[in-house]
């Protein structure tokens, strides 16, 4: 893929996206995540310090082998056991129902067949399941968003396939889960051209189960 895209990318993403906000999101999006979980697009394992006691094993799934000697060594110190795989969110090779939970931070941006990849992740999910999201895509603001149509060919050149404007809760919606919880904002410190988030919690359509108070299955 070239020195960039292998090595130089990667390390900026890394040294931007462990800052303090990201991290404060990263942890409240993964506060409801519990048992067997599986997080597509693990990147360099920023996620990793932030699961709760309540997940009891982690396998993660990432289409490149990134920064490998940083990766290895915050698996190494992981609050659960960590099973890495080196492959793509299109074709899961786990059976259905497999997870308790499916994760997604700052990855449905970049996976090239997006509707595949959602499928794929509610087919794993056990009945009761969840699937956790933290997302930055396409901005309610009609200003904003004409820009983001107008550049995302170059950020999906320099951003090694990260797109600005998909429209997250759609793309979710289309691939038959549906969304029981989502918040936007706009990420601190971030120009809103990237910085438009969608974070939440949906689950498979089909599952119809009773809920708690706080709108997620029980």
């Amino acid at each position: 893929m070239g020195i960039y895209a292998d090595t130089i990318f990667p390390w900026l993403m890394d040294w931007s996206m462990r800052g303090p906000h990201f991290q404060k999101e990263r942890e409240s999006a993964l506060a409801t995540a519990f048992g067997e979980v599986l997080e597509i697009g693990f990147g360099t394992g920023l996620n990793l310090p932030h699961y709760p006691g309540e997940v009891r094993s982690l396998t993660a799934v990432e289409p490149e082998n990134m920064l490998v000697s940083r990766v290895d060594r915050r698996i190494a110190t992981a609050p659960m056991p960590v099973r890495r795989e080196i492959l793509s969110a299109e074709g899961l090779p786990f059976e259905d129902g497999r997870f308790d939970c499916v994760v997604s931070t700052w990855t449905l941006c970049t996976i090239p067949d997006l509707n595949a990849a959602l499928k794929e992740g509610g087919r794993v999910l056990k009945p009761g399941g969840r699937f956790i999201f933290l997302e930055h895509g396409r901005s309610d603001d009609e200003r904003i968003a004409r820009w983001q149509d107008r550049l995302n060919p170059i950020q999906n050149i320099f951003g090694c396939g990260c797109n600005l404007n998909r429209r997250i809760d759609e793309c979710i919606r289309e691939a038959g889960l549906k969304i029981v919880r989502l918040d936007r904002f706009r990420m601190p410190r971030v120009p809103r051209l990237g910085g438009e988030m969608y974070r939440g919690v949906a689950e498979v359509e089909s599952q119809t189960r009773e809920r708690g108070s706080d709108g997620l299955p029980s």
